[in-house]
């Protein structure tokens, strides 16, 4: 799985393996190894991030830390998406 960055002992990365046709712009963000089933963040138009799930149950304070540092680098993940996946669109 493409990793994106690592914020403290959170990996953010795109599963490679997406539907078909491909979902909007967005992260998972699980501790250690990547999963399926991790935590999902959207990636909207205006560069801001909205929760989807929080699958990997990461503590609510520690998850408020991560959105921000994703917000602060939705430009860099949107050009890595489409580097990825050749394509782009947004959840809202």
């Amino acid at each position: 799985m493409p990793q994106i960055f690592k914020f403290g002992k959170y990996h953010i990365y795109f599963w490679v393996n997406e539907s078909d046709p491909l979902e909007p712009v967005h992260v998972h963000v699980a501790e250690g190894r990547p999963t399926a089933n991790a935590t999902k963040i959207w990636i909207t138009q205006t560069g801001r991030c909205v929760l989807c799930h929080n699958s990997s149950h990461i503590p609510s304070y520690e998850l408020r830390k991560i959105m921000k540092v994703i917000d602060a680098n939705s430009t860099y993940i949107v050009q890595q998406w489409y580097t990825c996946f050749k394509d782009i669109s947004y959840y809202c």
